[in-house]
């Protein structure tokens, strides 16, 4: 049998390239979605800026007793948690591979984009809880035009923040945690304003707790699908947008296999999709040519830019126990 290692490498030259198609010679990403190199500075202002915040929040919401204000902090200060450990994962992806963690640690970037959603999903439960709490005792006193203005300023600062992630969003899903992060907080903060105008004009407390339960649930709404899409990568499930079958399909369809098995695909990182498969090619040999040709279709088609395929000559004798679907 013969092994095949479709990787970074299997570049084509300048010459070659199709239009459309970007390529990263010696990093593996693939699909184009290469991240800035700004994003380092940009995850250090945003946290800055919302450390900044989260102390103004609970100044101002303790002199204001409004716990919508107060709860808004607590958010972004778990926001806060979010965006240092993205930071975090955004320089330990860039680490060299070792000895023993031979593919580096893209893969944190996964873990964070996992904390971020289940920090999300506790700091609304805590809003939601202090706001039940405050509905039922009956709510006090609340500052109106304090709330209104502290608020504002955070629907600014984190409508900066935002911006500073938005080119990453698509591509990264570690950074998409953080941008979405940033702006459930602007929505809080948008929702914090309106409650206190109202309460300004209306006198009605109760609007302060029943707006923070109002914004809770759109959170959570929001937070369901990163939460559940980042679990899944690191269950080493087929990334969203890759269709196994229709990949197996190609390789099935390519020159001389007569059989494709033991494929997996997964994700190496928030922004790296790697696949492992066994090609059965009779009487063919090897074909350095194709295999450069299936690295590029593979990238090109299913932004897998990390592919390992085991091509073998299908004796019978020799069979690859790993051939039944149900092994692994």
């Amino acid at each position: 049998m013969s092994h095949a290692h479709l990787g970074p490498l299997a570049v084509p030259p300048p010459g070659e390239r199709s239009e459309g198609v970007d390529y990263d010679e010696g990093h593996g990403h693939g699909g184009g979605d290469h991240e800035p190199t700004d994003f380092g500075r940009a995850f250090a202002v945003a946290s800055a800026l919302n450390i900044a915040l989260v102390v103004a929040q609970v100044v101002f919401g303790v002199l204001a007793n409004s716990v919508a204000l107060i709860a808004d902090a607590g958010h972004n200060l778990g926001d806060v948690l979010g965006l240092l450990l993205a930071w975090g994962a955004h320089g330990m992806a860039r680490w060299q591979p070792t000895a023993r963690y031979t593919y580096g640690f893209r893969s944190a970037s996964i873990l964070v984009a996992v904390f971020n959603g289940i920090i999300l999903m506790v700091a609304t439960g805590a809003i939601a809880w202090e706001a039940l709490r405050r509905l039922a005792a009956g709510a006090a006193d609340v500052g109106g035009v304090t709330v209104m203005i502290v608020a504002a300023i955070g629907i600014v600062v984190n409508g900066i923040s935002a911006w500073l992630l938005m080119a990453g969003r698509r591509g990264d899903l570690n950074v998409r945690g953080a941008f979405l992060h940033l702006l459930g907080d602007a929505a809080i903060s948008f929702g914090v304003v309106v409650a206190g105008a109202a309460i300004y004009i209306t006198r009605w407390n109760w609007l302060d707790p029943l707006a923070s339960l109002v914004i809770s649930g759109l959170i959570v709404w929001g937070t369901w699908g990163l939460l559940r899409e980042s679990i899944m990568m690191s269950l080493a499930a087929v990334p969203q947008g890759i269709d196994r079958s229709i990949v197996e399909d190609y390789l099935r369809g390519l020159p001389g296999v007569t059989e494709v098995h033991d494929l997996h695909i997964w994700a190496m990182s928030t922004t790296e999709t790697a696949m492992t498969a066994h090609l059965v090619r009779p009487g063919t040999g090897l074909d350095d040519r194709l295999l450069h040709d299936i690295a590029h279709e593979l990238d090109r088609r299913f932004r897998i830019s990390h592919a390992t395929l085991q091509v073998e000559a299908g004796d019978g004798e020799h069979a690859c126990r790993l051939a039944p679907d149900h092994v692994i």
